[in-house]
């Protein structure tokens, strides 16, 4: 099995839940599989960033060179990774992914993008357009339309600079964990970005807006009050374990939401 390495630190939150559903999900196909004996979990080794400095050295849109010590800092990590023995290597974070191409150029081991994984988790359901809502970075980045078009699925931020400033401010408080309320005010962020007549498909870009689906924080993708939702984390996370050979045995399917009082709010605005 490859020893995987994890860039983490950007957030630490997410550098947990890569860690622990990687074991966990070796675990569950150890049983699964009802083999005897421990189960096999791989070597893993993290490389921890500073989130302060990686958003300072943050560069401009259309300026190549304005991100050279961004992509350095972070092509860091990756060296170090490599040095460490590691074979397979990702990044537990969404908005670095804006400069991903540009930080594992001339890398000698295996990496896997958090856009294609979650661009091929779109395509596998069926999706064509999505809505993406994270931070500011990603919801207007050209990297993460390009990475998703070449699965032929057309991604697109809020038009609305009030829908952008609420996933924002949702953000904001899902870090502070105030989490009652969180599916339903963004489904209303929803309502108001969506723009075509199909049910709305979202790409969760953000870890920390998962967390408004305590219920499905494991799903690459589910259904909740008449939305599509995508987890890039654990489309992500997927990606990692196929490649390390820790699969599922089941076939997956969208998981539906129960039929809570807040998915019915969360429905009902969108019928409307």
């Amino acid at each position: 099995m490859k020893k995987i390495g994890i860039v983490g630190g950007i957030g630490w939150r997410s550098t947990v839940e890569y860690y622990s559903e990687i074991c966990r999900r070796a675990d569950e196909c150890h049983a699964e599989r009802k083999q005897t004996g421990a189960p096999s979990t791989p070597e893993i080794v993290i490389e921890s960033l500073d989130v302060a400095r990686s958003v300072a050295l943050h560069g401009r849109d259309g300026d190549d060179e304005s991100w050279h010590g961004f992509d350095e800092y972070h092509r860091g990590a990756f060296r170090r990774l490599e040095v460490a023995g590691a074979e397979l290597a990702v990044m537990a974070s969404n908005t670095p992914h804006h400069r991903f191409d540009e930080i594992v150029r001339g890398l000698g081991m295996q990496t896997i993008s958090l856009l294609d994984a979650a661009a091929g988790e779109c395509a596998r359901i069926g999706a064509r357009r999505v809505l993406i809502l994270g931070w500011p970075l990603t919801m207007r980045s050209q990297k993460f339309r390009e990475a998703f078009g070449k699965h032929g699925v057309e991604l697109s931020g809020p038009k609305d600079e009030a829908a952008r400033e609420k996933t924002i401010e949702l953000i904001a408080e899902l870090e502070r964990g105030r989490e009652k309320g969180a599916a339903v005010r963004l489904g209303r962020i929803v309502r108001a970005s969506w723009g075509f007549r199909q049910e709305p498909v979202v790409c969760l870009a953000c870890t920390r807006l998962r967390l408004a689906f305590p219920a499905f924080t494991a799903q690459p993708s589910f259904k909740y009050g008449g939305v599509t939702y995508v987890n890039t984390s654990s489309a992500h996370i997927a990606a990692v374990l196929k490649a390390v050979g820790i699969q599922q045995l089941k076939s997956v399917g969208i998981q539906q939401e129960r039929a809570s009082p807040a998915a019915r709010e969360c429905r009902a605005g969108l019928e409307r």
